[in-house]
């Protein structure tokens, strides 16, 4: 063959390969992609069950910090 040629078709091989391995990159970053999403659906919905469950507590007996009175030595 022609220096050319092989240069040419050495080019493409180079080509070939870097689009493999960014075929490659591509789907491991989509998988990444779906496992973050679905951590994050996940911590969604544990959120909003914290938050029901918040929202839904009875108030309780015991008086904030804001509301008790100071001891007598201060």
């Amino acid at each position: 063959m022609q220096p050319n040629l092989d240069n040419i078709l050495a080019y493409i091989t180079e080509l070939e390969t870097k689009i493999a391995f960014q075929d490659q990159t591509i789907e491991d970053l989509n998988q990444a992609l779906i496992d973050q999403q679905f951590t994050l659906d996940k911590l969604q919905n544990q959120f909003r069950h914290l938050a029901e469950k918040l929202k839904s507590m009875q108030p309780s007996n015991i008086a904030s910090q804001a509301e008790e009175t100071l001891p007598p030595h201060y």
